[in-house]
């Protein structure tokens, strides 16, 4: 392991230990939120996949529903009953935090027709059309909200992958790189101020000697 460029002195030493000491705390923090991170990543796969499962069956169903039932109408009649169908969504976003890391948060405010009546109730005429297609239109607006769930768990499960990814590469750094080379530096400079230190006591000895034998 390559060591730090600097001389090898008592200032530097303490300097490098301060550092080491930082590199460690900031190593084991990282660390501790990396693996939290890991563990609420993993429920949140879990739960995206479930989901997504889900999801799909429905969206499986409300497709062999809508085959059936346009099959028992005109292609006019299916437009129409579509077209009536005007109830718009409205969603508002913010940010949870999850580890400091911000995170989307969706809610649907749901907007009617003031002219139409909802609920249990469509806004149109049961007469042309049938009761799976009744069924289908109720299937579908109840489906809106989990698939807006949906995105919004995907989308969190992107961002903390991501920073995921970011604190590996942090505490790989730190583990690898930075804290090896601060202590082979420390190893160097404390041998090299020993060596100093033995070399100075030798010279003092050579010093006193010749000065004792002169006396």
């Amino acid at each position: 392991m390559s060591r730090l460029n600097v001389n090898p002195t008592r200032i530097q030493l303490k300097t490098l230990k301060q550092r080491l000491s930082i590199a460690q705390k900031g190593h084991k923090m990282l660390k501790d939120k990396t693996d939290e991170l890991i563990r609420r990543y993993s429920i949140l796969v879990k739960k995206n996949f479930a989901l997504r499962e889900e999801m799909q069956n429905k969206f499986i169903t409300l497709l062999n529903d809508f085959t059936f039932a346009k099959s028992f109408m005109f292609k006019n009649e299916i437009l129409q009953t579509f077209l009536v169908l005007n109830n718009s969504f409205t969603i508002e976003s913010s940010y949870n935090s999850i580890l400091n890391i911000q995170v989307p948060s969706l809610n649907i405010q749901k907007k009617y027709d003031s002219q139409l009546t909802y609920g249990n109730v469509l806004p149109y005429s049961y007469i042309d059309t049938n009761p799976r297609f009744d069924n289908l239109v109720k299937k579908v607006n109840e489906l809106f909200p989990e698939l807006i769930n949906l995105c919004q768990i995907e989308k969190t499960c992107q961002i903390l992958a991501s920073e995921i990814e970011k604190s590996k590469r942090r505490v790989n750094a730190l583990e690898f790189v930075l804290i090896p080379q601060f202590v082979e530096t420390i190893k160097y400079i404390s041998m090299k101020i020993d060596e100093n230190e033995r070399v100075s006591k030798v010279r003092m000895l050579k010093v006193k000697s010749i000065i004792e034998s002169k006396k």
